[in-house]
């Protein structure tokens, strides 16, 4: 009965570590809450990481959320330093939905569910070097 439990509890495990199953990235009630006023500022030029949205900008829900970071100058990403936040008013901290799918070539999450409607997220990561990145993306979903 133990081995059991245990294989199972691995099996669970490795299936969420590789995107088997990915969860909620957005809820209906962080869905619903006023849009966030303002808008992200970069100041001067930087080379840090760029970030790019992979997954289509329209798209249904549940998809594969797949986000590439790229370093420039020799560094390498820092995946610890990720922060990942839902623009509402107040603002929804979701980095810790996403940190099981995260390497330093980006975030790779499959069947990530998100509310019908349009949602802004920010994400900000840095390199080795401490540079900065940012952007934020603009997702499109319906049912």
């Amino acid at each position: 009965m133990m081995r059991k439990t245990v294989w199972l509890a691995a099996a669970l495990i490795s299936m969420t570590a590789n995107g088997a199953f990915a969860g909620t990235l957005i809820t209906e009630a962080e869905a619903a809450l006023p849009a966030a006023a303002g808008g992200v500022t970069m100041r001067g030029i930087t080379r840090g990481p760029t970030i790019k949205l992979m997954t289509p900008g329209e798209t249904k829900s549940p998809f594969d959320l797949k986000v590439k970071f790229e370093a420039h100058g020799g560094a390498t990403i820092e995946p610890g330093s990720l922060k990942v936040v839902y623009l509402k008013s107040p603002v929804v901290d979701i980095t810790d939905r996403v940190k099981g799918f995260v390497t330093p070539d980006g975030i790779d999450m499959s069947k990530a569910e998100v509310p019908a409607g349009q949602h802004s997220i920010r994400i900000d990561v840095k390199d080795s070097d401490g540079r900065s990145g940012s952007t934020t993306v603009q997702l499109s979903v319906t049912k």
